[in-house]
């Protein structure tokens, strides 16, 4: 059974066989598992047992101990294993699937892991987890979503910040919910039960949002200029390789010059998306730089990225202003304003 983290409180009761703690996101990781150990305690598994498929010596058979020997010290108890891959392999597979065939009402199995995809979540061992388990998918909230997460924790703490305060927090730390979290705690101790504003705010901390350039591009194909602006900042900031971050433009571009030359033959676009790996989510991304961009203006984009890859392949520098110019270029206004002025 898939539940969101945010949902996880109110369905603690009854408590399942096995949990499957699965993410990228370490904040919600930790939070998901804490909340499933204080309601199992309650409940009385008091015992708690850690594995770590990473630690030296492990065997998939002292999982199979732990959960079938009997507790010294309670009468019931939680077995905490860490996977350090997404895939248990044969044999974690297998001794997953026969522990939860006849699950325990005295064992609680907490399994902590990374983010799943698709195929993961389609194999024989976690869908037999999941029928008798919960599954939490803890993967980093973005946009909305993130606010959301925000406007909830600050509830929570019983905060008081005024509309710009919140935007500021949003905007210096979307994508670190550890850093968000513990920014909130340390203005929990010091608003004195005080409305904040942004200026009071922006004296206490400084910008821990993070970003991935696959972020960057989906801002850029949205014409959010000061939002990718402040991405690419942050990517820089974090000492993100230039290679990295031209092979994403350059990958966007050369997908916007195939549409973009299909659609002004007349091509029905529908026969490409498929073909281009453009699934239903992210065709409006790509629908509106289409709206908003001509021909002529991708093919001068992809000309400038090839600028800059050549000046970073044979000079070895890193033309972080040309490709703040390129982003902007996204927007079809900066392409009168700006694209007359050579990058060298």
């Amino acid at each position: 059974m898939r539940v969101y983290p945010d949902q996880l409180a109110r369905q603690l009761s009854p408590l399942k066989s096995v949990y499957l703690v699965f993410g990228d996101d370490p904040w919600l990781t930790e939070n998901c598992k804490q909340q499933i150990i204080a309601a199992a305690r309650k409940q009385g598994f008091d015992e708690r047992i850690t594995l770590d498929t990473q630690d030296t010596g492990f065997q998939w058979s002292q999982l199979e101990q732990e959960y079938q020997a009997m507790s010294l010290f309670a009468s019931r108890r939680i077995i905490e294993l860490h996977l350090a891959s997404a895939k248990p392999g044969t044999d974690g597979s297998a001794m997953l699937q026969q522990l939860l065939a006849q699950p325990s009402p005295d064992t609680i199995l907490l399994l902590i892991g990374p983010k799943l995809g698709q195929e993961q979540t389609k194999t024989k061992w976690f869908k037999a987890l999941d029928a008798v388990g919960m599954y939490l998918p803890c993967a980093t909230p973005e946009g909305a979503q993130f606010q959301r997460w925000l406007d909830g924790r600050i509830h929570t703490m019983a905060l008081k910040l005024n509309r710009d305060a919140k935007a500021l927090l949003f905007n210096l730390y979307e994508g670190n919910l550890l850093a968000a979290d513990q920014a909130l705690k340390l203005l929990k101790l010091l608003a004195d039960d005080r409305e904040l504003t942004a200026e009071q705010l922006s004296h206490y901390f400084e910008d821990q949002s993070r970003f991935s350039v696959f972020q960057l591009t989906d801002a850029l194909l949205e014409n959010h200029k000061s939002r990718a602006l402040h991405m690419l900042a942050q990517l820089k900031a974090e000492g993100t390789a230039m290679p990295i971050i031209l092979w994403s433009m350059f990958k966007e571009l050369a997908i916007l010059l195939k549409l973009k030359s299909a659609q002004e033959t007349g091509t029905n676009l529908n026969s490409m998306w498929s073909s281009l790996r453009i699934w239903d989510k992210r065709k409006p991304l790509y629908q509106s730089a289409l709206n908003r961009l001509t021909l002529a203006q991708i093919e001068q984009m992809l000309a400038l990225a090839a600028t800059l890859e050549a000046k970073l392949k044979q000079q070895g520098e890193e033309d972080w202003v040309g490709m703040s110019h390129l982003c902007l270029l996204f927007d079809p206004t900066a392409h009168r304003q700006l694209a007359h002025i050579e990058v060298v």
